[in-house]
């Protein structure tokens, strides 16, 4: 685990008016899982099926709303006024036997005394589906899904005032996970002390080295387990 030069490499002890936001995918489980690939083929397939399309030309518009608006969904909106719920019901329509079940990191997040909320850009079915997977569910007090964003994506500053407010959350006590770098900032700018979790992505890049990044993990579980520690 290694930090900004710029970064503290200390964080508070956790505490029970702690927050801890994460993200979901490749955050709460390994990349190297590939569930992004599935969906990834499954959003192409949306979006060809949608504007009728041949293939490599749907390839061209998925990453170009995915990059232009955040989501390739949000894209599809506002560009075709699709129906978001039956996107979100096909796109995460995944096998998830390749996750594996994550009894310590389930252990590590029981021993932090507070609050726990999941952020993602998904849907709350697609959240609900791989905390159950994980063996987390229960550890979880809520999950804040792109419909209760509005369907507008992170790192825009909508759904973060929203979050907040919603769940009354005091950024200044709250500890952000999440794999794409550039999300942070937001966080950060807030007042939340901001971990980046290491993929090789390279779309997670973005970002990355950034002063706002407080902390950078490879490990999420072993992370956590630090969190009870005043140094990191």
């Amino acid at each position: 685990m290694s930090s900004p030069a710029s970064a503290p490499s200390t964080i508070p002890q956790v505490e029970t008016d702690n927050v801890l936001i994460f993200d979901l995918d490749n955050t709460l489980y390994p990349a190297a899982c590939d569930l992004f690939s599935q969906v990834s083929n499954l959003i192409g397939q949306y979006v060809r099926d949608a504007l009728r399309l041949p293939a490599d030309e749907a390839y061209v518009i998925q990453k170009s709303y995915f990059h232009r608006y955040g989501t390739t969904l949000r894209g599809l909106m506002t560009e075709h006024d699709i129906d978001p719920a039956d996107y979100l019901n096909k796109v995460h329509d995944i096998d998830l036997s390749v996750v594996d079940p994550a009894p310590d990191l389930a252990a590590a997040l029981d021993a932090l005394p507070c609050r726990k909320v999941i952020f993602t850009n998904a849907s709350r079915g697609h959240a609900e589906r791989v905390m159950e997977r994980l063996g987390i569910a229960s550890h979880f007090e809520t999950i804040f899904d792109i419909v209760d964003a509005n369907y507008v994506p992170k790192p825009q500053q909508h759904p973060y005032d929203l979050l907040l407010a919603r769940d009354a959350i005091d950024p200044t006590r709250a500890i952000y996970f999440e794999d794409m770098a550039k999300n942070l900032l937001p966080a950060k700018e807030m007042g939340m002390t901001t971990v980046w979790v290491h993929t090789d992505e390279e779309w997670a890049q973005v970002g990355r080295g950034d002063p706002r990044i407080d902390h950078e993990t490879d490990d999420m579980t072993a992370f956590l387990r630090t969190l009870g520690n005043t140094t990191v």
